[in-house]
C-alpha cells in the first residue's frame, strides 16, 4: 500500500511539473494580434477616432447570440470585428447593419447603434 501511495505522489509532482513547464515556456500558437485594444475573437465598439487610435474600446462582445445584445445607444461609433469568420448585425435607428469579418467600419453621423448581434455566418 506504501509503495502505491508513493508512486500516485510521484504521478502527480511529474504531471504538475510537466503542467507547469507547458505553460510557463511554451509560446502562444497561432496568436491574434491585438488590433486598437481589441483582440480576437471580439467586436469592439469606440466612442470616436481618438478612442480608437488609442486602443481604448467603450465595449467588447464575444459570444454568438440568436438575439441583439444592448450597447450603449450612441451615435459615431467606430466598430472593429477582429472575428475572422463571423459577421457582426448592428442594430440602429435606421435598421439593421452588418459588420463583415476582420473589418472596421465607421457610423454616419446620425445613425444612432444600441444592439449587437454576432452571427457564425461569414458572411452579410
Amino acid at each position: 500500500m506504501n509503495s502505491v501511495m508513493r508512486k500516485a505522489a510521484n504521478l502527480a509532482v511529474v504531471t504538475g511539473t510537466v503542467a507547469a513547464a507547458a505553460v510557463a515556456g511554451a509560446p502562444a500558437a497561432n496568436a491574434e494580434p491585438v488590433q486598437h485594444g481589441c483582440a480576437y475573437p471580439y467586436v469592439c465598439f469606440y466612442v470616436n477616432r481618438a478612442a480608437y487610435n488609442a486602443g481604448n474600446p467603450a465595449a467588447k462582445f464575444q459570444v454568438i447570440t440568436s438575439g441583439f445584445q444592448g450597447v450603449t445607444a450612441r451615435e459615431g461609433y467606430i466598430v472593429l470585428n477582429t472575428r475572422n469568420d463571423d459577421v457582426a448585425y448592428l442594430r440602429s435607428n435606421a435598421g439593421s447593419l452588418c459588420v463583415e469579418p476582420n473589418t472596421t467600419t465607421v457610423m454616419s453621423p446620425g445613425l444612432t447603434i444600441n444592439g449587437v448581434r454576432i452571427s457564425s455566418a461569414s458572411t452579410c
